[in-house]
C-alpha cells in the first residue's frame, strides 16, 4: 500500500460537517499537526483544551497560533477552542453538547497524553487509558451522528517495552515488561483501540523518540534525548549505562507530523498500525556519543554494563560529585538511561512503503543533530522558550547563533 496523493495537496471539506477534532493541540506534536491541518486543508479545526475558563482556553489557543504563525496569520476563524478534558465523561464539555460537536466532526486525531516517565501508573492510566476511552466513546458518537471517517491515535513505539528482537507493526502483546508507567499505559490504551476497531475506523501511529525539526531544530519539549545531552554538555557524565551497538531510535517532529497527516487522510491506512521510527536510519549509542563529543568538545564517557552502573557506579558518582547541579543532572538522567541499552528493533516496513511515494522519510540523526543542539543551547534547554515562527524565519546554515539576538516570542506548551 502506498499513498499516491502529493503530501501538500490541499484537502477541502465542508466547514460545518467535515471538521477535525484535535486533542493535545497545544503540545509539541499537536502544534505541528495543527500547522498541517491549517496549511494543507480548508477544514475547521476544533481544539479540545483544558482550562479553568473559556477565556483561558481561548488564550492558550491564540498563543499557540501566534507561536506557530506570527501575528498576521489567517487561521483564527478556522480554529475553534473547545473547553474540555479527555479524562472526564463526555469531555466535560463547556459551551457544546456532545451531540452537537459530534455532528460537526468527521475526523479525530487523539494526541493528548501524559508523556512523563516519572508519573505513577494510576495517574498515567487516568490520562492515557481513560482519556483514550473517552475519545473512543466520542468517536462512536460521531460515527452514529454523521459518520466518522477516521480516528487517528498517536501511540508510541515503546509499547514494545523491554522486548528483545524485531517488533513488527502488527504486534502488540508479546510478553514484554515495561520500563515505566508511560509505556504500560500507552500499551493498555492500544488494547482499547484494538477492541474498538470493529466499530469505528482507526489508525494507530507509533513514533519513537521525537526531537526538534530537522531544519530549524525547534522544539517546545526538552525531554528524553535532551536531558542526557544537557548533562553531558555540563560535564556530568564520566560513564553511562549503555551498549555501544544499541539503537537510539530518534525522529524529527516534522517527519512525525507529516506522516501522521498523510496516513490519517489515506483511506487505505484505515485499520492499520504504523511505526513512525528511524528504522534502518536509526543511530547507535556509539554514533550518538561521537556526535555529542564532537559538538561539545568533551571526552567520551565510558560505556558500562547497565547493571554494574546502576547498582555500583551511579550511587558513587552522585555522592562523589562536588557540584549539586551535576548531582541533580545525574539523578534526573537516570530515568532516561534505559533507552540507551535497548535490544529491540522497530520494524517500520509498512510505514516506509506507505509513505515512500509521498516523499516522507525519516532522516539519519547525524544530518540534523547539530541543529538540534544549537537550538537547545539558544533556548537554554527550555528555560528561554523560542517560538516556532521565530525559529523557522531565521533558519539558515551553518548555525543559529542569531537566536541570541533580541527577545523571541514565547511559545506555549501544554501538559
Amino acid at each position: 500500500m502506498a499513498i499516491s496523493r502529493e503530501p501538500y495537496a490541499k484537502v477541502t471539506g465542508d466547514l460545518t460537517s467535515d471538521s477535525v477534532l484535535l486533542t493535545g493541540v497545544t503540545g509539541f506534536v499537536g502544534m505541528e499537526l495543527l500547522v498541517r491541518y491549517l496549511e494543507r486543508t480548508d477544514r475547521r479545526v476544533y481544539a479540545l483544551v483544558r482550562g479553568d475558563s473559556d477565556q483561558e482556553v481561548t488564550a492558550r489557543v491564540e498563543h499557540t497560533l501566534l507561536s506557530l504563525f506570527g501575528a498576521d496569520h489567517p487561521y483564527a476563524e478556522r480554529v475553534v477552542a473547545v473547553r474540555g478534558d479527555i479524562t472526564h465523561p463526555g469531555f466535560g464539555l463547556r459551551g457544546y453538547s456532545n451531540d452537537e460537536l459530534a455532528e460537526r466532526v468527521s475526523e479525530i486525531v487523539h494526541g493528548a497524553a501524559s508523556v512523563s516517565f516519572e508519573l505513577g501508573l494510576e495517574a498515567s492510566r487516568a490520562i492515557n487509558v481513560e482519556g483514550t476511552r473517552q475519545v473512543l466513546e466520542f468517536g462512536e458518537r460521531c460515527h452514529q451522528r454523521g459518520g466518522l471517517r477516521r480516528l487517528s491515535y498517536i501511540s508510541t513505539a515503546y509499547v514494545a517495552g523491554e522486548y528483545v528482537g524485531r517488533f513488527s507493526e502488527d504486534e502488540l502483546e508479546v510478553g514484554q515488561c515495561f520500563r515505566n508507567a508511560y509505556e504500560q499505559s500507552k500499551f493498555e490504551a492500544e488494547h482499547l483501540l484494538a477492541h474498538a476497531r470493529s466499530r469505528i475506523p482507526i489508525t494507530v501511529l507509533r513514533p519513537s523518540i521525537v526531537v526538534g525539526e530537522r531544519d530549524s531544530g525547534w522544539t517546545s519539549s526538552f525531554n528524553v534525548l535532551y536531558w542526557p545531552l544537557r548533562a553531558f554538555a555540563q560535564g556530568a557524565y564520566v560513564a553511562l549505562p549503555a551498549r555501544r551497538e544499541a539503537l537510539v531510535d530518534v525522529v524529527p517532529v516534522d517527519y512525525v507530523a507529516d506522516a501522521i497527516f498523510a496516513l490519517s487522510q489515506a483511506p487505505e491506512a484505515e485499520g492499520s498500525t504504523y511505526h513512525l521510527t528511524a528504522g534502518e536510519s536509526a543511530a547507535s549509542v556509539g554514533e550518538l556519543v561521537e556526535l555529542a563529543t564532537e559538538h561539545f568538545k568533551r571526552p567520551a564517557p565510558r560505556l558500562i554494563a547497565p547493571q554494574v552502573y546502576h547498582y555500583v557506579l551511579h550511587p558513587l558518582l552522585v555522592r562523589a560529585s562536588p557540584d549539586q547541579r551535576y548531582r541533580r543532572a545525574l539523578a534526573r538522567s537516570k530515568v532516561f538511561f534505559p533507552y540507551f541499552a535497548m535490544a529491540v528493533v522497530y520494524d517500520d516496513r509498512r510505514s516506509r512503503v506507505a509513505l515512500r511515494s509521498a516523499g516522507i522519510r525519516p532522516p539519519p540523526l547525524r544530518h540534523y543533530f547539530n541543529r538540534l543542539v544549537e537550538f537547545a543551547l539558544a533556548a537554554e534547554w527550555g528555560r528561554r522558550p523560542i517560538s516556532r515562527i521565530t525559529a523557522t524565519r531565521h533558519t539558515a546554515p551553518p548555525s543559529m547563533r542569531w537566536l541570541g539576538q533580541g527577545a523571541p516570542a514565547r511559545s506555549v506548551v501544554s501538559r
